[in-house]
């Protein structure tokens, strides 16, 4: 570090000059004037992290006692992307006398996997990007520097992506009730598994779930927002998959909410088998049909009417206000009865089974207004999904539009990508050479704090190239690492 420090004294600081000076001829050139220094402070800072990875790797050399049975066998340049930019740096390989392993311990201490190019914050910023606009995009937004990854790269970065559960906060809260909606995306597919395979798929449509918990909405904002809103969602494809989906919603609820003060769980949806089933799964949960999806059919059934539109709309409304199910059918049948066209007839018929079939639905809703139950699933789904997904003319595979998906939901919790990132190490085996190399960057520092050669080559830092504030902090940061 402090080499590059000492280089940056007689190099950088020249550079940095020379664009103050060249600025101060033109005012108007801004632009120019941050880009030289932003080029020229992320020069020093991956300047900066080389020199430190080949301090680590320069202790590993000489301390035998940090590396029992292993011997160096060669020094190798590699180059890694941070989300500074390029680091270029010297590595040490090594080798087990007893065992005949062979890596570089340096990645070992770090945590680099064999051939990883790109560190945990590129990462991190890759999915920040990818998932609100493309793979490609995500590529060009790795670093600050310029430096690109490719749009396939992203990709198998984010298909085998484990993500962890929701967690609950520390202490439970007390709700008299809470409220879920639900609803699904529908996703073209370009293929399954590879290319072309969907022609002999009998769908090429792909369909995640989203479900969301939230305890009420507030009404002070000029847009209405959901008060302590939590996500869940992805493929959860099949029965299995439906049914693992809702155990986490409700194993969440559990550990953050005081179930006995719960009194009521209304889940909002369009009626679809999968969210009719989340409300089976709780005692307290009711499923009501959202007001989106009845009114959306009541216009189906009465949009041919023409001048007689609204009359008829009204009567269904005044059935479901009434809870008169018999009224609500006899309107219906009215309505087939002034319908000549056979298709018209038809989307009738669809209306009022859907209405008729989630009657018990719509009375928990109307029986319930006091608890002002409302659905926003189609807007979520919108924002959540289809803006990636779907609103766009693109083609993605089963596994891509999953983990993209539950990248979307997990970015909508405000959840941390660098975490996401360290979670996949988690799943993980241990590296090789690990068990047997115990090292940690405090073994390597409390070794280092009793060698004086270190802190000699420290001392050699010419100090009249370095202003007094920064002599101070410097000598400040030695006796701090060297516990002088």
């Amino acid at each position: 570090m402090f080499k590059s420090i000492q280089h940056f004294q007689t190099e950088g600081v020249k550079k940095l000059e020379d664009i103050f000076v060249s600025y101060s001829l033109n005012l108007s050139k801004i632009a120019e004037m941050v880009e030289g220094v932003t080029k020229s402070v992320v020069e020093l800072g991956c300047s900066m992290i080389a020199e430190e990875w080949e301090f680590y790797d320069a202790v590993l050399r000489e301390r035998r006692n940090l590396r029992p049975d292993w011997e160096i066998i060669r020094r190798d340049p590699i180059t890694r992307l941070t989300s500074l930019g390029e680091v270029t740096y010297f590595r040490t390989y090594f080798r087990n006398k007893k065992t005949g392993e062979r890596c570089y311990l340096l990645d070992t201490l770090i945590g680099f996997e064999k051939n990883e190019y790109l560190t945990e914050d590129a990462v991190a910023r890759i999915f920040e990007e990818a998932a609100d606009s493309s793979y490609r995009k995500g590529g060009t937004n790795a670093c600050i520097s310029g430096a690109v990854v490719s749009k396939e790269t992203v990709m198998e970065k984010l298909h085998p992506l484990c993500f962890p559960l929701l967690e609950a906060p520390d202490e439970k809260k007390s709700v008299k009730t809470l409220y879920i909606d639900a609803d699904e995306d529908h996703v073209s597919l370009q293929h399954l598994e590879k290319k072309g395979d969907v022609k002999i798929s009998n769908s090429n449509t792909f369909m995640p779930k989203l479900v969301y918990i939230y305890e009420g909405i507030d009404a002070d904002y000029d847009r209405h927002e959901l008060i302590n809103a939590k996500y869940f969602g992805g493929g959860y494809q099949g029965p299995e998959g439906t049914d693992r989906l809702w155990r986490e919603v409700f194993d969440y609820i559990a550990n953050a909410y005081d179930e006995d003060s719960i009194e009521h769980i209304y889940v909002n949806g369009d009626g679809a088998d999968w969210i009719k089933y989340g409300a089976k799964v709780h005692s307290k949960a009711k499923f009501v049909l959202d007001k989106y999806h009845m009114y959306k059919y009541i216009v189906a059934a009465t949009s041919h009417l023409m001048d007689s539109a609204s009359d008829a709309r009204s009567e269904i409304w005044h059935a479901i206000n009434k809870k008169n199910k018999k009224l609500a059918e006899k309107t219906f049948d009215k309505i087939i009865n002034l319908t000549e066209s056979e298709s018209k007839q038809k989307a009738v018929e669809a209306s009022k089974k859907y209405i008729l079939g989630h009657w018990s639905a719509i009375m928990t809703g109307v029986r319930n207004r006091k608890d002002s139950i409302h659905c926003s699933a189609e807007g979520h789904i919108s924002h959540i999904f289809s803006d990636r997904l779907s609103s766009r003319p693109l083609g993605w595979s089963v596994v891509g539009a999953d983990k993209m998906a539950q990248l979307r939901v997990y970015k909508r919790n405000k959840r941390s990508m660098l975490e996401l990132v360290r979670y996949q190490k988690m799943q993980l085996p241990m590296a090789a050479g690990a068990e047997a190399l115990e090292l940690s960057a405090a073994n390597i520092l409390s070794s280092e704090r009793r060698n004086k050669r270190e802190l000699g080559e420290l001392a050699d830092i010419p100090v009249y190239s370095i202003p007094y504030p920064q002599i101070k902090k410097i000598a400040s940061l030695k006796n701090h690492i060297w516990g002088l």
